[in-house]
This record gives structure tokens, C-alpha cells and sequence, in this order.
């Protein structure tokens, strides 16, 4: 592949996105025009994977290229939010570049050895019940954070703040066991580089 990969279908889809964040970044405090622009580029996510088998048009640059669109936006929220918000995101990159570079574009399907816990999330392509609650904690919890700190759950949706604060109980949880896989990730890769170090001074 050359540079045309650059050009497919679902890598523009991404670069698309990536403009949707930096705009929504622009007008962060105001809900009215920042909602539908992060939320757009969320859509999108789910748009381009279909795209990219729809049209044969998968490739390593587009799996590295979807990541890091998804990490960019859910940092940039991270981080406005609160101030502890860049140790979500830097999880989020530390776990992203241990897979990457280790288990190259075909991560995902690359747990078969993990603990059970970590293949019960990452099964199916997260199409399980575990793995539907940590793909909500990972990319729901940010924007029902920002919603619940902007009063759009209260005042727009009309949503009972007992359920609100439910929402952000259960969303949570899903991103905790996100971290715990990150972690996992993480660990495993550590152990794979310290292990290999030992191999080449070997021989």
C-alpha cells in the first residue's frame, strides 16, 4: 500500500472527524453547538469501520487512524472537564501504543492468552455484555459528564437527577473495567519488553 491508502474512504471519514473535535474544542462551552459536533464525530466512528469492510478499503494506517481520532476527542474532554482528566487520556495513549506496537492493527482480535476477565470484554469485538458496558464507560461517560455539568440532562432532556447521577454509577463502572483491561495491556506489554531485553542479552 502507498499513499493512496491516505485517500480511502474511511480515513477521510477520520479526518473529518478530527476537524468535528477540533471545532466542538472552539465552542466547548456552549452545549448548543458543542454537543451535536463531538457527538457527530462520534457517529462517524461507528461509520467508518463499516465503510472501510464495505468497500475492502481496511488498512493499518485507517485502524491507527481510528484510534487516535477517538483518543484526540475523548482527551480533549477529558482534560477540559477536570484537572485530573489527562490521567484518563494518558491510560487511554499508554494502553493504545502498547497494542499498537506490539500486536500491530488486528489488536483487538489478539486476546485469546489474556485472563478471562479481559476476553470476556474484549469478545466479539466488544459485541458482549461486559464489552458493551466498557465501550459505554469509555466513550459515553466523558459526554454524560460534560451534559450532567452543563445541566442539558436537566434542563434539556428533563432527566431526574437521581437517574443522572445512576447514569454516571453505572457509565463509571464500565470505565473502570476499561482501565482495568488498560492496565492489563499495559503490564502485559512491560513484561514483554523486559522479557525480550533478556532474550537478546542472551544471545
Amino acid at each position: 500500500m502507498g499513499l493512496y491508502v491516505c485517500l480511502y474512504a474511511p480515513n477521510v471519514i477520520g479526518y473529518i472527524r478530527i476537524l468535528l473535535v477540533l471545532t466542538a474544542w472552539t465552542v466547548y462551552s456552549d452545549p448548543v453547538r458543542f454537543l451535536p459536533l463531538y457527538v457527530a464525530s462520534v457517529i462517524l466512528d461507528g461509520l467508518d469501520g463499516w465503510v472501510a469492510r464495505r468497500l475492502q478499503q481496511t488498512s493499518r494506517f485507517g485502524a491507527w487512524l481510528d484510534v487516535v481520532v477517538d483518543n484526540i476527542g475523548r482527551g480533549m474532554l477529558w482534560n477540559i472537564l477536570y484537572d485530573w482528566g489527562w490521567l484518563v487520556s494518558s491510560a487511554e495513549w499508554c494502553a493504545f501504543v502498547c497494542n499498537h506496537s506490539a500486536r500491530g492493527a488486528q489488536w483487538k482480535n489478539s486476546f485469546t492468552g489474556s485472563p478471562v476477565w479481559v476476553r470476556a470484554v474484549m469478545a466479539k469485538g466488544f459485541k458482549t455484555p461486559l464489552g458493551i458496558l466498557t465501550i459505554a464507560g469509555i466513550h459515553v461517560l466523558p459526554v454524560w459528564l460534560y451534559c450532567y455539568q452543563y445541566e442539558v440532562l436537566s434542563q434539556a432532556l428533563y432527566i431526574p437527577h437521581c437517574l443522572q447521577i445512576l447514569g454516571i454509577l453505572v457509565l463509571a463502572a464500565g470505565r473502570l473495567l476499561g482501565l482495568a483491561v488498560e492496565m492489563w495491556c499495559i503490564l502485559t506489554h512491560v513484561r514483554w519488553l523486559l522479557l525480550d531485553e533478556e532474550e537478546e542479552k542472551k544471545s
